[in-house]
């Protein structure tokens, strides 16, 4: 997704105007995670983009997601990083394969609530195939996608 230069908060944030992006950052300001599909042959994409990789179609919609999943992968950035996320450091950033389709996987953080900070997990712990789902982060006009440990 189109990124923009580091805000004020030093962090950096997507753009929410990108006509391929826009139905997922406006989903996920209503608490939806979003994914777009080929209005022509059904088929699940992530990242949006303007054409079906599989029929060629520009036709597209977005379809609603349960927000649950596992982590498929994870690493833990250390510095040298941008400022603001060098301050942060250690902290996990994960890949998550959502349960509809395992196919389709987000990147990011492994926190305890919505608005917890991304370094608040001991990486350790964290492990492959652990469940979660997905929570809302509101920084700016931005609400980003994170990820909290599902409970059975």
């Amino acid at each position: 997704m189109t990124e923009k230069q580091p805000t004020a908060s030093g962090f950096v944030l997507p753009d929410l105007e990108v006509p391929e992006t826009r139905g997922f950052w406006e989903g996920t300001a209503k608490g939806e995670l979003r994914v777009e599909k080929c209005g022509a042959c059904g088929r699940r994409r992530m990242p949006p983009r303007p054409m079906c990789p599989a029929c060629q179609s520009l036709k597209r919609e977005w379809e609603v997601m349960s927000g649950r999943g596992t982590i498929w992968s994870f690493v833990v950035p250390h510095p040298p990083l941008l400022p603001t996320y060098a301050e942060l450091a250690p902290y996990n950033a994960i890949i998550v394969s959502l349960d509809e389709d395992p196919s389709l996987r987000f990147v990011g953080n492994l926190v305890t609530s919505a608005d917890g900070p991304i370094n608040e997990i001991d990486p350790n712990t964290i492990q492959i195939g652990e469940p979660v789902r997905v929570v809302f982060h509101q920084l700016e006009d931005v609400h980003l996608p994170r990820w909290v440990r599902a409970r059975s």
